[in-house]
Formats: C-alpha cells, sequence, structure tokens
C-alpha cells in the first residue's frame, strides 16, 4: 500500500515522468480518441429504465469502454449507471453522489481516474492534456539542451547607479 495509508495516496501517474522507464511501472494503455465501436453489452442488472439504458448506451461509446470490456467490467459499469441516474434526481443524498464519483473515478471517466489508471487517449507522443481530453495536439517542441549547473547560477546583475 503507498504511503498515507490509502489505495490512492500521493500524485497519480504522469506518462511523462522523468522515471517513466521502471521495471516495477504498469504500461499505458492508450485509447482510441473515436470511442468504442458498435452497440453496447447487454444491461446486466434487473429492470433498467429508460433513463438508465441511454446511459448506458453514452458510456459505452466512450474510449474508456474498450477497457472496460477487455477487462469485464460490465457489472461494475451498470451499478455507477444505476447510481449515476439515482444522483440525478432531486433530493438525492449526498452518500449516492459522493459514490457516483469515486465509482466514475475508478472506471476512469475522470481525468485523475485515467491517470491512475494509466490510461491515454489519443497517441502515443500526444500530451497527457491533450490526451485527457482527447484531442491531438502539435507535437511539443524540442526542450533545450541541458546545460552546466554553473551556467544556470543566479549572479548579481550590475546597476545604472539608481
Amino acid at each position: 500500500m503507498p504511503k498515507g495509508g490509502h489505495a490512492n495516496s500521493g500524485p497519480a501517474p504522469d506518462p511523462e515522468a522523468l522515471r517513466r522507464t521502471r521495471g516495477t511501472d504498469a504500461a499505458w494503455h492508450v485509447l482510441p480518441v473515436t470511442g468504442r465501436p458498435g452497440p453496447p453489452p447487454a444491461w446486466p442488472l434487473p429492470f433498467p429504465d429508460d433513463r438508465e439504458m441511454a446511459v448506458w448506451a453514452t458510456l459505452w461509446a466512450k474510449p474508456q469502454a474498450t477497457r472496460w470490456e477487455a477487462l469485464g467490467q460490465e457489472l461494475e459499469v451498470a451499478l455507477y449507471v444505476r447510481r449515476w441516474v439515482e444522483a440525478e434526481k432531486p433530493g438525492a443524498s449526498a452518500a449516492c453522489v459522493v459514490v457516483v464519483r469515486q465509482l466514475g473515478e475508478a472506471l476512469g471517466l475522470t481525468i485523475p481516474g485515467m491517470q491512475r489508471n494509466r490510461w491515454q487517449i489519443g497517441s502515443q507522443s500526444s500530451t497527457p492534456v491533450a490526451a485527457a481530453t482527447g484531442t491531438d495536439g502539435p507535437a511539443p517542441a524540442p526542450s533545450a539542451p541541458a546545460t552546466s549547473a554553473r551556467s544556470r547560477i543566479l549572479r548579481a546583475v550590475p546597476s545604472d547607479g539608481a
């Protein structure tokens, strides 16, 4: 368990981190910008209503759905949908809203959730911000060549006598 006592303690993983080539790091999954093709899987819970089915279809068209399908998370997504629809109703409990937020992060529907799951939307060469928003921006400009520490020392600037 990470330091701090919680499973999600500390900052979320960063695909651009300098030490990203450690052998213990899990691979990042690049999700298709176009989302998951095809119809959603069958609803796994009893008695769905029309709103649940609409949210279900919308979620299964998202890029994250490719990983849910690979991991067999149909039931988890259905439970998220059911709680989401409950949380939309006036007078929904705060506990229900918290559960929706937690499930959404676990399913990678939030940017922190995508980072914790090590998912990126878009090409491997896109930046994390562009990948998280689903847009491929221009490639980042190459960084300036490394300089020596001595050349980066703060030096006093002579004043003009003022």
